[in-house]
């Protein structure tokens, strides 16, 4: 009965649809729609200068360099997760990202927000599939398009690690430079849309491995939707697995809503819920924004107040990812730098177990085998829990650390314990005194107003040489 509903409704979204298509030419010659609550909302008509940020980065980027990174890398933590963090990334703005089924507006939708329409700025768009890269737009001085592999190469940019997926995907990736102030900001990145019916290797690279990347990276991410196109295939279902845990900075667009009469605006939002429910498993369901993002004029006889009302709410969520970008990213390195140090706790109890139980006439490898196939035989998670202030929730799947092993023999690891210098300190001390002293004064300073570029030592502690708790006296 559900799916005689749901179809019924997307056959009527689709006639609806069609009737609007038909009366695109009238739509051309239409009143454009007033922009003042976009400026007004994203503050791009005030004429004061950006806050100079520089000073905080370069103590964030410092922070990771000297605390973080050297135990991510002894204890190569990037081939647990495949995340490595680059100098561009911790420097870069905001990240917004457009994800959805093909031709529900999303290109339309950046070129509204930014103010491009009818200009040689504006991203293409039309009824059928029209982006087919991965579109990453930028603020630069004049209008330039920069290609694919010439931004992977670019080490001060934070997209060198897009490589790794080849050439194929370099050529479908493409940025775009825009005078535009909101850019200045925040930058948008457009994504293909999703086709049911194609198959992965008929794009010629990992498009899910590239999605995961981008959704790593982003501060707010928009799932655009519209009437004609809420069925759910294998491509968007294995989209929203990516999304997990990530719930937070998931907003749902239902867009072009103006082509719907109300009693059928209501069904088409109750399908879309109706569709989405088994892909997002929480117990708050994400916020849905319901409006037309687009120049024209809203069409007459339809909620225009309500449609206006959610386009400034969404603006206002998009303004709040732009404020918060600082302690956003001190939050984001601090959450790696917590990862980080579990990795490494696990890592050297496996390692402490593995020497526990070699003796003399041990097999090594089938010691070793044994140890990672039932690791809770050992008490190898249950001992960390006891002994660290780790919550097990912050664990990472048991499953993960057999193929982590078996690309990295347990012997070329070192204790923490031998992790250690008279002079530099321990690894692990630095990482601890990163996460609870360094990170969160320096998103303290935020909070009071204070100029972050003028920490000291006596709130960091970043001039005090760590105890080796290890060095025998």
């Amino acid at each position: 009965m559900r799916a005689l509903v749901l179809l019924g409704c997307l056959l009527a979204s689709l006639l609806l649809s069609g009737q609007a298509e038909e009366a695109e030419d009238a739509n051309e010659e239409a009143p454009l729609r007033d922009r003042s609550h976009i400026e007004k909302t994203l503050m791009l008509n005030e004429d004061k200068p950006s806050d100079d940020y520089s000073a905080v980065l370069q103590r964030l980027r410092k922070i990771y360099h000297s605390s973080i990174k050297p135990l991510e890398q002894s204890y190569k933590y990037n081939e647990l997760r495949q995340h490595e963090i680059t100098d561009g990334e911790i420097t870069s703005k905001p990240m917004v990202l457009f994800l959805g089924p093909w031709s529900v507006g999303k290109s339309t939708m950046i070129n509204y927000l930014l103010g491009l329409e009818n200009t040689r700025y504006q991203l293409y768009t039309g009824a059928e599939p029209t982006t087919s890269e991965f579109t990453v737009l930028m603020h630069g001085p004049k209008l330039k398009t920069i290609e694919g592999i010439v931004m992977a190469a670019d080490s001060a940019r934070s997209f060198s690690p897009l490589e790794k997926f080849g050439q194929n995907f370099l050529e479908k990736l493409i940025g775009i430079e825009v005078p535009h102030k909101l850019l200045e900001r925040v930058t948008f990145v457009d994504t293909p849309g999703i086709i049911e019916n194609r198959k992965q290797q008929e794009r010629g690279y990992p498009f899910n491995d590239v999605c995961q990347w981008f959704i790593d990276r982003a501060d707010l991410i928009f799932v655009v939707f519209d009437p004609t196109k809420l069925d759910v295939g294998l491509e968007l279902e294995m989209l929203f697995r990516q999304l997990k845990g990530r719930e937070s900075q998931i907003r749902i667009i239902l867009n072009k809503a103006d082509n719907l009469a109300t009693q059928m605006l209501m069904r088409v939002y109750g399908a879309l819920f109706w569709s989405l429910a088994p892909l997002i498993n929480v117990t708050e369901p994400p916020r849905v924004y319901v409006s037309s993002f687009w120049p024209q004029a809203y069409k007459p006889d339809t909620h225009q107040e309500l449609f206006l009302q959610e386009e400034i709410s969404l603006l206002e969520d998009l303004n709040q990812v732009i404020e918060n970008r600082l302690e956003n990213k001190i939050a984001f390195i601090r959450q790696h730098a917590i990862r980080v140090r579990i990795h490494a706790l696990l890592v050297d109890r496996y390692l402490q177990t593995y020497r526990d139980k070699m003796t003399f006439f041990s097999d090594g490898e089938l010691v070793f085998k044994d140890i990672v196939e039932d690791p809770d035989k050992f008490y190898i998670f249950k001992t960390i829990l006891a002994k660290t202030n780790v919550s097990k929730f912050d664990l990472p799947n048991r499953e993960a650390y057999k193929d982590f092993f078996g690309i990295n023999p347990i012997s070329s690891f070192k204790l923490l314990s031998q992790q250690c210098s008279y002079m530099g300190g321990c690894f692990l001390e630095k990482i601890e005194r990163a996460i609870t002293q360094e990170l969160p004064g320096l998103l303290g300073s935020l909070g009071l107003g204070k100029n972050p570029g003028a920490l000291n030592c006596d709130k960091t502690g970043c001039s005090e040489t760590p105890k080796n708790r290890y060095r025998k006296h």
